[in-house]
């Protein structure tokens, strides 16, 4: 079967329009994770500044956020090209050491870490999305959903993105 973007749409709408309230969580991630890496880090970067604020205080109230300061510095220290190297590989799960010291750290540090990285973005130390960048349509949709969920589903959403990226070291 060829892939294209009507099929692809095409999916994502039955997908949606075929699950129960419960499963919108689960198919919200397994569409997220679909998404081209590019398209996936959009989506974590437009929810993390449109509704930051609310995702904040449940990321970063439990995390250990200075177990990923030192990612984040070195983040900062990079050019913008390895910067977002860094962010893709993180996403596609490529063995890098970034992405073994990324894999350690605990789900909300790692929720804490899009969050500081979002907001390294906006402040100009961290490459942003470029200002012409256009999120797929399959994006904006899965960016959408997120929005429609209550805050718990949301919340839930975020810590299984951000668990799965990375590549956990000491896993079997």
């Amino acid at each position: 079967m060829t892939f294209t973007s009507d099929s692809a749409s095409t999916r994502f709408s039955q997908a949606f329009n075929n699950i129960q309230a419960g499963d919108v969580v689960a198919s919200t991630i397994a569409i997220f994770q679909s998404l081209s890496i590019d398209d996936q880090l959009a989506v974590l970067w437009y929810a993390y500044t449109e509704m930051g604020r609310s995702v904040t205080p449940a990321a970063t109230g439990a995390a250990r956020l200075q177990l990923a300061e030192g990612l984040l510095i070195q983040i900062k220290q990079m050019s913008h090209a390895e910067q977002l190297e860094v962010m893709r590989d993180l996403a596609a799960k490529k063995n890098t050491q970034f992405s073994r010291s990324y894999g350690i750290l605990s789900t909300n540090t790692k929720l804490a870490f899009w969050y500081e990285l979002s907001e390294l973005m906006v402040k100009g130390f961290v490459v942003p999305v470029p200002a012409n960048y256009k999120i797929s349509r399959d994006g904006a949709q899965v960016l959408e959903t997120i929005k429609g969920l209550d805050f718990g589903q949301q919340i839930t959403v975020f810590r299984k993105v951000a668990a799965d990226m990375g590549v956990d070291p000491l896993a079997d």
